[in-house]
């Protein structure tokens, strides 16, 4: 019996239990940020929670998500990043283009990968410069084009000569990443560009409003975070601007940035990356395996809401690049560089959506080596008062790739030449 014993012990010892996946996130449930960050964060680790109780975890490792906040903070992101990288952190979500840009030679030279879903620097979407970037379905200049699909569709689909397109932006990296896309697509199109910077955190936008209603621009497009989205759309309220050509970026489009202006807020327009609402498989195991168990995260007030939608997206993206990987390389307790693999070969199907309690919730993909941003589509979603819901009411729209790809060439090449970086996937 002794025997035995000794044999199953050094057996154990021999093969010990996969050590956890570590997802950091770097959050903020504080400050001015904090109605849009707290969603967010909520989905993403609600996500992770239900793949180790309804699944055991992924590929039979046990997930674990590594919160810490950053106030929407450069420096603070920064802090998060050295303090957390050394627990095994497989990807990092720094939901902050400030952050990003900071953590983009960082990371890479770390050799861990960075998921700036829909923001960051767009050209890090050119996989044979940013090894260990990815930007995956979107990008800010994908956005920006398609809005400017939809304005011209609105204006007859031919051209935008004698309008004026006006872009109300967070005064920082995020808010002017459009700008230069905006100004080609003006000249190809005909319009005018406004350009109206609103200082960090947007609280006082009197005087940008004012000037929106003594010049009249035709559209308003607005690139803003934060309290900045709800003071914003009160303010157009207060003007009488119509609410149907006021259009707002992927991260001016949640719950938290239209029900304070109340009906006022009737026929706000944004773009979306993926679906909206509850209606989906995915709620029904999320309430028996994580909300009906006491598990949910945060207040548990954000199910269903547009950026705890988005914080899940974020995760299954990750749980889905972690299977690959495991699948790459034949283990289950994969590291950061075995993560990268994992991305560069993801692709998400509508069989893969169906799988996860998602159909038809995102676009399909397929990432590549040398494409690390793709589908960039993205569809319109509209804003109603009454029912206080979001509705798509386009389908997904391609972005203007003969504008886009050029400019990613362009900037990414400047990049690679300043940092000595060689391109690859040759």
């Amino acid at each position: 019996m002794k025997r035995l014993l000794a044999v199953a012990l050094a057996a154990a010892i021999a093969t010990p239990a996969a050590a956890d996946l570590v997802f950091p996130s770097l959050s903020y449930r504080t400050g001015p940020y904090a109605p849009n960050g707290i969603p967010f964060a909520d989905g993403y680790a609600d996500y992770f929670t239900l793949m180790n109780e309804r699944d055991g975890g992924i590929g039979g490792a046990t997930a674990r998500v590594l919160e810490c906040e950053t106030g929407y903070n450069t420096t603070k992101g920064v802090e998060c990043y050295e303090s957390t990288k050394g627990e095994g952190a497989l990807v990092y979500q720094p939901l902050s283009t400030g952050i990003t840009y900071q953590l983009i030679p960082k990371a890479s030279a770390d050799g861990i990968p960075l998921h700036t879903m829909g923001y960051g620097r767009t050209s890090a979407a050119n996989g044979k410069i940013f090894e260990w970037v990815f930007n995956y379905p979107g990008t800010y200049w994908d956005a920006a084009s398609i809005i400017v699909k939809h304005i011209l569709n609105q204006e007859g689909g031919k051209t935008l000569e004698g309008r004026t397109i006006a872009l109300v932006y967070h005064n920082s990296a995020y808010g002017k990443e459009p700008i230069r896309t905006l100004e080609v697509l003006a000249k190809k199109h005909g319009y005018d560009l406004m350009l109206l910077p609103v200082d960090h955190p947007g609280q006082e936008q009197k005087s940008t409003w004012l000037q929106i209603r003594r010049a009249q621009p035709s559209y308003v497009v607005m690139w803003g975070w934060g309290v900045m989205n709800q003071v914003a759309i009160q303010e157009a309220a207060s003007i009488r601007f119509p609410m149907e050509k006021f259009i707002g970026v992927w991260w001016s489009a949640s719950e938290n940035d239209t029900l304070p202006a109340g009906q006022a807020a009737d026929g706000y327009k944004a773009i979306a990356m993926h679906g909206v609402g509850m209606d989906f498989p995915i709620y029904a195991d999320l309430k028996t395996h994580v909300y009906d168990k006491g598990l949910a995260a945060g207040a548990g007030d954000q199910h269903g809401s547009v950026l705890y939608n988005r914080g899940m997206m974020a995760a299954m993206l990750a749980v889905e690049a972690a299977k690959k990987a495991q699948e790459i390389h034949g283990v289950a307790d994969i590291n950061a560089a075995q993560m990268r693999d994992g991305m560069e070969a993801l692709e998400i199907t509508d069989a893969v959506l169906e799988a996860n309690g998602l159909p038809g919730f995102m676009p399909t993909f397929q990432v590549t080596c040398e494409n690390h941003g793709p589908p960039g589509l993205g569809a319109i979603q509209q804003w109603d008062a009454d029912s206080k819901t979001w509705s798509l009411i386009t389908p997904f729209i391609a972005a203007d790739r003969q504008v886009v790809d050029p400019l990613i060439e362009e900037d990414s090449a400047a990049y690679a030449a300043e940092a000595g970086i060689s391109p690859r996937c040759n």
